[in-house]
Order: C-alpha cells, then structure tokens, then sequence
C-alpha cells in the first residue's frame, strides 16, 4: 500500500491520527489479554502457594510468543500505520512463534530454577546467601530477555545469534537495561497493588514504553550488526 493511500485510509488531520492510534493500541489490548489468558487463568487456579512457585513460572510459556507478536506489530505499524493493526499482530505471531520458543524455553527454564531456590531457600544450608545471589541472577537474566525480545523480534538472525547479541547489549546499552529494570519494578508495584489481572490490563502500555525505551538497542543493533550496502 503506497504512503498515499495510507494516509488517505488515516486520515491526515490530527484527530483522525490520534483516533487511529488509540484504535491501535485498543486493539494490542485485545490481542495481549486473549493471548496471556491461560497464564491468568492458571495462575488463578494455582493460588498463592509457595509450593506451586515452579508452575507460575512455568505458566509464563504463552507470554513469550505474544509479547513478541505485539513488538513485530508495533514495528509495522510504525511503518505502515494503516486500520488493520491485528493483522500486523497475527502475522508477527505466526512468523516468530517457533523461534520466539526456542529461547522463550530457556528463559522460563532458568528462571523456574532461580524462583525456586529463592523460595526455598530457607530450607537448604546456606540458604541466607543464595537467596540474594538468585535474585540478581534473577534480574540479569530478565534484563536479557527483555534485550533479546527485541532482538529477535525485529532482525532475523539465528536463534543462538540473538542471544549473544542480547547478552552484548545487556551491558553496551545499560541505559536501556536500566529503563527495562525501571519498568519491571512498576510492574511488579501494578502486581502488588493491584493484581495480576491489572498487569494483563495495561500490559498494552508497558508494550508502549518498551517499545519508546528499546529505541537505542534497536539503533545499535541495526548499525552494529546489520549489513548496510
């Protein structure tokens, strides 16, 4: 579609792009919470019991694919802000899912691990200084996920590549390692204050500012490992 007819679908004045955008971001709210239900759901079923702790985490496997739908759309419709945003999200869905789980897996495999012996901690010899330990570690690798989301959402680079690049610019972009921590603890607050059905609400506008805050990683990534001819 030519930047002609796009603009003619949007409309160029102000109101028409703002009421487009909100269009936008309603429907990422749709498409986030239908595809972060059965984690809800699960959580709900589970209850807060420290013994279910690895099956939280677990829980989290349907998120990955979906946050990663929601970045590939954000992309396009940056690009191409036409009125059809869901299918930007389908298509980033269905074109990153395999790859979005390959290491998707071992994010929530670490991070199982990690919650648990922070849980139960108290229950080992020791347990007083690996709790502190696991929770940092906790954090780095949270931090990386957040790094690799965007990398390999956007770039098509193998699977193990995308790691190391993540990993790279976990400390070479630290400023954005510091807005992604930044934004962990507001949604860890969103938890605490209200609920996890409250995070799944507004889990549109933590995409948003993910997406305002990963602009750099982008930038860098593109320059630092993109062939320019």
């Amino acid at each position: 579609m030519s930047s002609q007819s796009l603009a003619d679908e949007v409309g160029q004045g102000i109101l028409s792009r703002m009421s487009a955008s909100l269009y936008r971001f309603i429907v990422l709210a749709g498409f986030l919470a239908l595809m972060c239900a059965p984690t809800l759901v699960l959580w709900t079923l589970l209850g807060a019991n420290a013994a279910n702790s690895a099956f939280f985490v677990i829980a989290l496997l349907p998120v990955g694919p979906a946050l990663s739908a929601a970045v590939y759309g954000l992309r396009a419709w940056t690009a191409t802000p036409d009125l059809s945003p869901a299918r930007a999200l389908w298509q980033g869905y269905r074109t990153n899912f395999r790859d979005t789980m390959k290491w998707w897996t071992v994010v929530v495999a670490v991070a199982t691990v990690l919650i648990v012996n922070i849980v139960f901690a108290d229950a080992v010899p020791l347990g007083s200084a690996i709790r502190p330990v696991a929770l940092i570690a906790l954090l780095l690798v949270g931090l990386w996920a957040a790094h690799l989301l965007i990398v390999a959402s956007l770039f098509s680079f193998r699977t193990r590549d995308s790691m190391r690049i993540a990993a790279l610019e976990l400390f070479g972009q630290w400023r954005v390692s510091l807005g992604f921590a930044a934004l962990f603890l507001v949604a860890l607050a969103t938890v605490h204050v209200g609920s996890e059905l409250a995070l799944l609400v507004l889990a549109w506008a933590f995409m948003a500012v993910l997406w305002l805050i990963a602009q750099p990683l982008i930038n860098d990534v593109s320059r630092r490992f993109i062939k320019h001819d």
